[in-house]
């Protein structure tokens, strides 16, 4: 059925005493956008067009990856709006219409101020009208009206699956297939954008420079890092060329053209809001926009959090993902290869009372894992306060000159001289082995003694340096009583053997602790 709606005459003149807020020279539009996304956790699925595929499916909003989803309310941030116009403001009372503000506008943070007349201009009510036209609504609003379907004139009696109409004859006609319909006029209520409607007392009339500022879901924004692995001579080090983005997912039902962006880095606490229905966001546009003309962002501490913004104006579409660089890529970022060998790595939690199970925490794992890490610092091209994002890693095939995604990993928000640490995966050519070679305990005495070996094998052609992770979690007081190599103590529960294994060779650590309580 073909819903096309030709509104003639479609008048959209005000009554008296009404005037609509239209966009004049000198207008501005200013966007901070704030996320309250965790780290990486925006899944692609929620900002890119459903397949065709899978339209209609049970489970649209579902990724294997993060599980179930809800859109719009999926859209993890919020940002503060603001637009200086210039409006025509009648003297005394009058009503005044502001269009084009975001679907999902939070009605009550609306903050409208004259800075032309600031003592004798304000609003008195607001009201939020979001009642927006369609085919359908329209047709369903004139039940009971006249209309005009394909040249016939009648009576509209039902919509439902069809048209049913009254000639002026009387007769009844159904069509269930149509090409046009007439309306006298859009329907009572009935918005084309969402809309405030002001009451407003003005001690003078005429032209007036005003402020209007609101909060608005369906907007949020994130980092996206690109990191490029450049190894040296020594295995176990390199360096990192290190690219960032930021990526702005807009779903908030506006476009904000030519706005002053910032951005806010921090976590803002928000009130925990109620249970609420938004109207459901059309899919986002599926290209990414790359903005990379003008100036930059600039970067400076603001309250508790840092402030980026950018040096020229950007357009941010509706429904769309855009992208704009962060800052220039940082070249030949000193950096490290750190691989880890953790054995017990489901015993991160610990016990109220001492583990006494001898066999508890056996079963032992062969992984090792393999990490990237540099310091945030002036000194090794970066120094800049790094948003929370993705970070991506990328190496350079020599034999065919293409770049080969390694790994992938979150950042939180990272300050300037912080370390950076980026988890890639688990070696191949690396694996680890833990025993546990003697177990004693004596209940009344209040003491236990565990002996632990792990084994660290290298199928490597160079040496690799190993970080030994051992968790004591068995009880609280705990004593290293006999030890095969030195240990770095991490906290009170966690302590690290650094060795190195040489080309395919096998190192053993040993140590005794003893527990009491």
């Amino acid at each position: 059925m073909n819903l096309t709606r030709r509104i003639t005459p479609l008048v959209l003149a005000l009554s008296a005493g009404v005037a609509a807020a239209q966009l004049r020279e000198g207008d501005s539009t200013s966007l901070t956008i704030y996320s309250v996304a965790e780290p990486g956790a925006v899944p692609v699925s929620l900002y890119r067009p459903v397949p065709p595929s899978l339209q209609g499916a049970a489970r649209p909003n579902y990724d294997p990856r993060y599980g179930y989803y809800p859109q719009p309310q999926g859209v993890p941030g919020y940002a503060v709006v603001r637009q200086d116009r210039t409006l025509d403001i009648a003297k005394g009372r009058s009503t005044l219409t502001f269009d084009g503000v975001a679907a999902l506008i939070e009605p009550t943070t609306v903050m409208f101020a004259s800075l032309t007349d600031p003592a004798g201009t304000s609003v008195i009510e607001q009201n939020y009208q979001f009642d927006l036209a369609s085919p359908q609504k329209m047709l369903e609003r004139y039940v009971g009206k006249q209309v005009s379907i394909d040249g016939i004139d009648g009576e509209l009696l039902s919509a439902s699956g069809g048209v049913l109409i009254r000639e002026p004859s009387g007769k009844v006609r159904w069509n269930q297939s149509f090409n046009t319909i007439t309306f006298p006029s859009l329907a009572d209520g009935m918005v084309l954008k969402p809309t405030l409607v002001w009451d407003v007392s003005s001690d003078k009339g005429g032209p007036q420079r005003t402020r209007v500022s609101y909060q608005t879901e369906g907007i949020t924004w994130w980092s996206d890092y690109n990191f490029t692995w450049k190894p040296g001579k020594d295995a176990n080090a390199g360096s990192l060329d290190v690219g960032a983005w930021v990526s702005i997912l807009n779903q908030s039902g506006a476009a904000y053209p030519d706005a002053q962006l910032k951005l806010i880095a921090g976590d803002v606490h928000r009130a925990p809001p109620p249970g609420q229905n938004y109207p459901a966001s059309a899919p986002a546009r599926r290209e990414m926009a790359a903005d990379q003309d003008g100036a930059g962002f600039q970067e400076k501490a603001f309250f508790e959090y840092h402030l980026y913004t950018l040096g020229r104006p950007t357009t941010i579409p509706e429904n769309s993902t855009k992208q704009v660089e962060l800052f220039e890529t940082a070249r030949d970022v000193p950096a490290k290869k750190v691989l880890v060998y953790y054995g017990t790595p489901g015993w991160q939690s610990f016990f109220s009372s001492p583990a006494t199970d001898r066999d508890l925490g056996m079963q032992s794992s062969k992984k090792v894992d393999v990490y990237l890490t540099f310091k945030n610092s002036k000194e090794n091209g970066m120094g800049m306060p790094l948003p929370s994002g993705r970070i991506r890693v990328n190496q350079l095939d020599d034999a065919g000159g293409s770049l080969e995604f390694i790994g992938e990993d979150v950042i939180d928000h990272t300050p300037r001289d912080e370390n950076v640490l980026v988890k890639m995966g688990e070696a191949f050519d690396v694996v680890g082995e833990r025993t546990q070679t003697d177990f004693a305990v004596n209940l009344d005495q209040d003491w236990m003694t565990e002996t632990i070996e792990i084994k660290i094998r290298n199928h490597k052609a160079e040496p690799v340096d190993v970080i030994v992770k051992e968790s004591l979690y068995r009880w609280v007081n705990w004593e290293i009583v006999e030890k095969s190599q030195a240990f770095e103590k991490q906290d009170s529960r966690t302590i690290h053997f650094p060795v190195r294994v040489e080309p395919d060779k096998e190192v053993t650590v040993r140590y005794k602790v003893k527990y009491t309580w």
